[in-house]
Order: C-alpha cells, then structure tokens, then sequence
C-alpha cells in the first residue's frame, strides 16, 4: 500500500478489476498531461501520476479509481515526496471524514 496525504493506493491483482474498468471512460489529464488523483481544493496542488496508464473512476459519489500502469510510474505532488510504483493495477481511495449527518471526502 501506498499513502500520500488523504489519497491510499492499494496495489490490487488484475483478476480482482472490476470488469466494466475496461469500457469505462478514462479521467482525463490534466494540462500538464498527469493523472490526477486529487485536487487540493485550498493550495491547488494535485495528487498525480505521471507515466502512461489508465485513470478510471467507478461510480457513486465516494467512488475509487482504478489506476492502472503498464509501465509503472510515480505520485506526485508539490509538497511531499514523489513515490514510485511498480507497474500493475491500484485501487485509489480518498480518505473520508465524518462530520455530523454526513460524510464528506477530505479538504486538503
């Protein structure tokens, strides 16, 4: 597993890919050509892979991705170490928050 910040990457195996992951529309990069995971809504700053691969979010509204690196790549982000990930397929979890009558996904 891998954490930076409020964003958890579980390495999953290819048998466990949810098979609509396929057809799925990819989430599309960002000016800079990186994968964004997450957007920090007060600095700014993003959560990214950069490398090739595949970026798909799943349905609902706390929804994960599903990343995927034919090549590997690595997690970006201005303010924390970058982190190499080997080539394979990840779950991408935002990290919640329980605040009174809801639940929300983390500001960062």
């Amino acid at each position: 597993m891998y954490r930076q910040g409020d964003v958890l990457i579980v390495p999953v195996a290819e048998s466990a890919v949810p098979p609509h992951v396929a057809d799925a529309p990819e989430v599309p990069r960002d000016p800079r050509g990186r994968m964004v995971l997450a957007l920090g809504e007060v600095t700014g700053h993003a959560h990214a892979v950069v490398g090739p691969g595949r970026l798909v979010r799943e349905p609902g509204p706390f929804g994960p991705m599903v990343l995927h690196l034919p090549d590997g790549g690595r997690v970006v982000h201005e303010e924390h170490a970058p982190i190499p990930l080997p080539k394979g397929w990840y779950r991408v979890v935002r990290q919640r928050e329980y605040v009174p009558g809801s639940v929300r996904i983390v500001a960062d």
